[in-house]
């Protein structure tokens, strides 16, 4: 397995109606936190217990919150939050 992150449940659902500069920062932001997961959970798959809790993280203006899966190796964006247009 590989480390990565997603949108869910859908990109089009938790994204709707975001500025695409934003959700540039976004996923730009979520590459950052797959690479961190990734060095703190080296060998994900094998990891016992329960996940982080969600977190936020500011971004441009908006935020948005996720949360680590390591046993899947996966960061989840569950919702984003968009500057007002």
């Amino acid at each position: 397995m590989s480390w990565a992150w997603e949108y869910l449940p859908s990109a089009e659902h938790v994204t709707a109606g975001a500025p695409a500069g934003f959700l540039a920062a976004v996923e730009s932001k979520a590459d950052e936190l797959v690479r961190a997961a990734s060095a703190l959970y080296l060998d994900g798959t094998a990891y016992q217990g329960s996940g982080e809790p969600m977190r936020y993280v500011d971004v441009a203006g908006g935020l948005f919150a996720y949360y680590v899966v390591p046993r899947l190796e996966l960061v989840v964006v569950c919702q984003v939050t968009a500057p007002p247009a």
